[in-house]
């Protein structure tokens, strides 16, 4: 787990209720990929206690972050640093760039 260092705000909204909570600099978060696809965990252990945990499949997540992009767009960065989304970019044009190697090794 690592320390959250923003915030976080979860909503469901179902037909007849709705769920809304925040995880704060007091929380921690879990990310990880797997064959399926990745998971992301937020949890609160102090005051009330809750988490939340998000599944999405590979292609669900790449239409994701593909649309996150194009919404920073135009958008100054917020510090020095650059914005998650072009780093996540940046690691999967990596990836894709390792699994070339690899394809062409096996070829």
């Amino acid at each position: 787990m690592h320390p959250i260092t923003d915030k976080a705000e979860v909503a469901i909204d179902f037909p007849d209720k709705a769920y809304m909570g925040g995880f704060g600099r007091d929380c921690s978060f879990d990310a990880h990929a797997d064959a399926d696809g990745m998971t992301i965990r937020l949890v609160r252990t102090s005051g009330e206690k809750r988490e939340a945990e998000m599944h999405l499949h590979h292609f669900l997540f790449a239409g994701i972050l593909a649309d996150l992009a194009n919404s920073l767009d135009g958008i100054e960065p917020i510090d020095e640093d650059p914005p998650p989304a072009a780093a996540c970019g940046r690691a999967q044009a990596g990836r894709r760039a390792r699994t070339r190697d690899t394809v062409r090794h096996v070829s």
